[in-house]
């Protein structure tokens, strides 16, 4: 969790302050995003006004992504944790939404505009951008920015944070929940996931876990897992090479393709596009019923060479940490 700056922090000269004041309130500007001051951020949601939404933070850039429907929105700068504190890269999900929320770890400080990602405390929320890493772990935002991302999050949408930025891909594939069905049953399957809602779609009342499979190369297994919690696991079938570490996103059934729609982002560049990785995995034939008749659009798929243990996932959370 990250403090605003207090009166004592900002520095006396009238320049300074100035600068400070900018940052933490942020401003929309129109700029290359390699050009953004500490503050600035683009935001143009009219270039893709619909679909399931994906950000992206890159430590190195010290920027944020978003993206909907595979479309960059938004570009803003960002301040990430300082040595000593740093930022996990991975794969997270917004846990909870709140915004005017206070720290219960560092003196009630505000931290307006939070979007979870972690139970033990990291989180996007507004805060001071002096230009470099400088918070206890958060990804801290400028304020307008703040406001705006959070109008279009949900509980369930899915957060890259890594050390690199590359932008998400479109790639139309059956992928594990469709693969190895027959022609005559593919119908009856995409229709059955065009029926069901995306988390953004889901109304007060409503309520419906969010899906996830883990695919470890490492374990040679796959796990189903409804919010934090593992309910099937199946056995890996794949060539035995590396497959890298991609996020699969769900968006919807492809009807006249009989297969689905999906938003992908790579850690890991392996060649050949992303369409391989779908097609290079599988398991058995209930594992493959049990992830179809949970699944729903805003389904995640993280494939990863790394191991599923605790000390990539995390048990509360819905995290595949990186680092």
């Amino acid at each position: 969790m990250t403090r605003l700056p207090t009166r004592r922090h900002v520095l006396a000269s009238a320049g300074a302050s100035l600068l400070l004041a900018s940052a933490a309130g942020g401003q929309q500007v129109f700029k290359e995003v390699h050009a953004l001051a500490p503050g600035e951020f683009t935001w143009h949601p009219e270039r893709s006004p619909e679909g399931p939404v994906a950000v992206i933070a890159s430590l190195e850039e010290q920027r944020v992504h978003v993206y909907r429907n595979g479309i960059r929105i938004a570009v803003s700068t960002c301040s990430t944790g300082k040595p000593g504190h740093e930022t996990p890269t991975g794969v997270f999900v917004v846990l909870q939404k709140d915004k005017h929320h206070r720290s219960s770890t560092y003196n009630n400080a505000p931290m307006p505009n939070m979007n979870r990602l972690t139970w033990d405390g990291i989180a996007l929320h507004a805060g001071n951008l002096p230009g470099y890493p400088a918070s206890h772990g958060c990804v801290r935002l400028p304020l307008e920015f703040s406001e705006l991302l959070f109008g279009i999050t949900h509980v369930g949408t899915p957060v890259i944070i890594a050390d690199a930025h590359s932008a998400p891909q479109a790639v139309v594939h059956p992928g594990l929940l469709l693969d190895g069905l027959a022609e005559t049953e593919m119908a009856t399957a995409v229709a059955g996931l065009s029926g069901k809602k995306h988390p953004k779609d889901w109304q007060m009342g409503e309520r419906y876990p969010l899906v996830t499979l883990l695919v470890s190369s490492y374990d040679g297994s796959i796990v189903l897992m409804e919010d934090d919690r593992a309910i099937a696991e199946g056995q890996l079938v794949w060539d035995g090479n590396p497959l890298g570490s991609h996020v699969f996103v769900m968006h919807g059934a492809e009807t006249q393709a009989a297969a689905l729609r999906w938003g992908v982002l790579s850690f890991h560049d392996i060649g050949g596009g992303q369409d391989p990785v779908l097609g290079r995995i599988g398991s058995d034939p209930e594992f493959r019923r049990l992830a179809r008749y949970h699944s729903h659009p805003g389904t995640l798929m993280v494939v990863t060479d790394l191991p599923l243990s605790p000390d990539t996932r995390s048990q509360r959370d819905f995290v595949i940490m990186n680092a």
